[in-house]
């Protein structure tokens, strides 16, 4: 049988609910019953030894003392829980009883010297005592003393009778109060659900509302959120992927397609073809390089784990960086200043800090004119890193630069349509300085130069 998850619950409350009732009110049970038990025990050891010293023996008989006097106390009075008392010799046999027994007899059990236990009268319920009698240190007989126990009985059967009812009470009481608890319990697991019936790769804004409660569903929730997060990123990234790419792609295609339908339209000399040829090993060497840079944007991730990255010093990694443009460098005849103002070495992620360099470096070689100089220099203030490279190229118009992070943005205004580029250089540094939570500052001048400073 197939039960759902809220009478699962309400179900396994029960059992160990029920479990923990049947053992208190078995124990309540059993204690009440030893305790009744006790008082009648105790009463009749109480009649037995006050009836001991009203006996007397001669050779094997044993009878009372002033049978009379026993006639006239409450023995003679049945309707007042009587206590019966009777003198049995060490055979078995009786040789006097109190006159309430009348044609009766109580029972001798003859496996116990000294003993209590339930036995019958008629058909009457009694609690007997029996009690072995001495002289000179011999057993020469028995007292048995028994009263009535149907009263100690009654009130056992109803407290059974009370419990059991109660018991099958609170069990069925106890499984729908749980049954109705845990529906509002699991309340907000039936928001996940009715949440992630509601997703699809079109609705991925959708969001699990949070418990009030701090406790597992809650955490839940926001483990359920955040892996929606990662989702929705991951299926933005190949979005943007797909769309950067045909807005990049879209052109030089064109271009191609234009270049090779006029280069086969009629036949030309070998250094017409030649020419074409290169021009579109250039347009596809381009393409290749905007492909690396889409994919490299649609890899970076901002939710990297800043323990499992490898650092290295920055100072090393600007000496790397400028080593990779050195024979940019010497075709432009550039030269770059590097002055390294910290008191201690910072260390910085590599993969990260390595992309971000390169690509405003490449920048401040590229928009750069032959000769000029490019001033890199490192240094502490207000207990963070600054690495501020500079350049006297050609800048950048004040207006522009709300948008110079942005992919594909190419400032119009500049006039370098013969600076080659497609805009996604500093998205790129931009995006890995998010990953390793660091800043970018841009400021630049046109006609006069940029300086970029990257803050650890």
């Amino acid at each position: 049988m197939n039960f759902s998850y809220k009478n699962r619950i309400a179900l396994y409350y029960m059992i160990a609910t029920a479990i923990v009732m049947a053992v208190f009110f078995s124990a309540t049970y059993f204690v009440v019953h030893k305790t009744v038990m006790n008082k009648l025990d105790e009463d009749l050891s109480y009649e037995a030894e006050k009836h001991t010293r009203e006996i007397a023996i001669k050779g094997d008989s044993i009878h009372f003392i002033n049978k009379t006097e026993l006639e006239e106390r409450e023995h003679k009075e049945i309707q007042v829980n009587p206590v019966f008392i009777q003198l049995i010799d060490k055979k078995g046999q009786v040789m006097d009883k109190s006159p309430n027994l009348r044609g009766d007899n109580l029972k001798f059990n003859s496996e116990a010297f000294e003993s209590h236990f339930n036995s019958l009268l008629g058909n009457k319920a009694i609690r007997q005592a029996q009690i072995p009698v001495e002289q000179n240190g011999k057993i020469v007989g028995y007292i048995v003393t028994a009263m009535s126990s149907q009263a100690s009985i009654s009130i056992l059967r109803n407290l059974r009778n009370v419990l059991i009812i109660s018991y099958l009470v609170v069990l069925f009481g106890l499984y729908y109060i749980s049954r109705f608890l845990a529906g509002r319990s699991i309340q907000p697991l039936q928001n996940v659900t009715e949440t992630i019936l509601r997703i699809s790769k079109l609705n991925l804004k959708e969001r699990v509302i949070l418990p009030q409660n701090r406790d597992e569903i809650y955490d839940l929730s926001t483990s359920f959120n955040a892996l929606l997060e990662r989702i929705e990123l991951t299926l933005d990234r190949a979005k943007q992927f797909t769309s950067d790419a045909s807005h990049e792609l879209r052109t030089p295609l064109a271009t191609l397609r234009g270049t090779l339908e006029v280069l086969i339209r009629k036949p030309r000399n070998t250094e017409d073809y030649e020419e074409k040829i290169k021009y579109c090993l250039s347009e596809i060497d381009r393409m290749s390089l905007a492909l690396d840079q889409l994919l490299l944007l649609a890899r970076l991730d901002k939710n990297i784990n800043q323990n499992e990255v490898s650092l290295k010093p920055l100072s090393i990694l600007l000496d790397e960086s400028i080593s990779l443009a050195k024979s940019q460098l010497l075709e432009k005849e550039m030269r770059i200043s590097l002055v390294d103002a910290q008191k201690n070495e910072k260390l910085v992620p590599e993969f990260y800090t390595k992309l971000i360099v390169d690509n405003i470096l490449s920048n401040a070689i590229k928009y750069s004119g032959k000769g000029s100089k490019i001033s890199i220099k490192i240094e502490e203030i207000e207990n963070r890193t600054h690495c501020s490279i500079q350049d006297e190229g050609i800048g950048i118009k004040e207006e522009d630069l709300v948008h110079i992070f942005e992919s594909f943005f190419r400032s119009d205004s500049l006039n370098h349509k013969h600076i080659s580029g497609n805009g996604l250089g500093l998205s790129i540094a931009k995006k890995c300085a998010d990953a390793i939570e660091a800043n970018l500052k841009i400021t630049s001048t046109a006609g006069k130069g940029t300086t970029l400073t990257i803050i650890f």
